[in-house]
């Protein structure tokens, strides 16, 4: 049964950011901001609102606690969160995605169980360790760091705790041509880049599951995605 929010917000919960944000701010690399602002400020909605499959299969049976969301996007993923229970610090790198997701966290009620964060994860990472720390589809057609940040992700998972990566394997049919010759990195591979001490890490899950997709003009089509699942000992 999800949590009840012990203290609703009448407001919209405040953005941290990680230094000013201004055009000029080391921390933030202004033509990657650029890019996911257009990307949110397109459209009205850019994605569904749910949460990500993968994540209600694998954490629904978890107990609860604090909760990192690594590429926040519109919040879907945090409000489940929250309103399952967890204690959420939801990060992105654009203004307009975070503004979206403060807006359905106040929408669902749960205000008082969210944090956000804007942080450049090629520059920064947030402080503090979790129980969780979710990185779903933390991919990037610009240029990215994914094996840093994603180390730096398991560096901030607390004992006891769990790393979920959820990434794509493989291209969408209505995907870019240009994009259809891409590989994606498997998740055998996923765990070796993150080069963990295999005594501190039990691996629960590596696999590629599939899901049902629905693309820009109504089309359907059979995904499969790269999914590894650690818990840290």
């Amino acid at each position: 049964m999800p949590a009840a929010d012990p203290a609703p917000g009448a407001g919209r919960p405040a953005v941290v950011p990680v230094g000013a944000g201004a055009e000029g701010d080391p921390a933030v690399d202004e033509a990657t901001a650029r890019h996911w602002d257009g990307l949110y400020q397109g459209r009205e909605r850019r994605w569904s609102g749910r949460p990500n499959p993968h994540l209600v299969d694998v954490v629904g049976a978890l107990p609860t606690g604090t909760a990192l969301d690594l590429g926040c996007g519109e919040g879907g993923d945090a409000v489940w969160l929250a309103r399952q229970g967890w204690r959420v610090t939801a990060v992105d790198v654009s203004t307009a995605a975070l503004e979206r997701s403060a807006a359905a966290v106040a929408a669902a009620g749960v205000t008082a169980r969210v944090e956000f964060r804007r942080h450049d994860l090629a520059r920064t990472f947030p402080a503090g360790v979790f129980d969780l720390v979710s990185a779903q589809f933390l991919q990037s057609p610009l240029d990215f760091p994914r094996t840093e940040v994603l180390r730096a992700a398991a560096r901030a998972v607390a004992p006891g705790g769990r790393l979920l990566v959820v990434e794509h394997g493989s291209v969408p049919p209505w995907g870019a041509p240009e994009h259809r010759h891409l590989r994606f990195p498997t998740p055998q591979e996923t765990l070796a880049d993150l080069d963990l001490d295999p005594d501190g890490w039990h691996v629960e899950r590596l696999d590629a599951p599939q899901r049902q997709a629905t693309g820009p003009h109504g089309e359907t089509a059979t995904l499969v995605d790269h999914l590894v699942l650690l818990r840290r000992r």
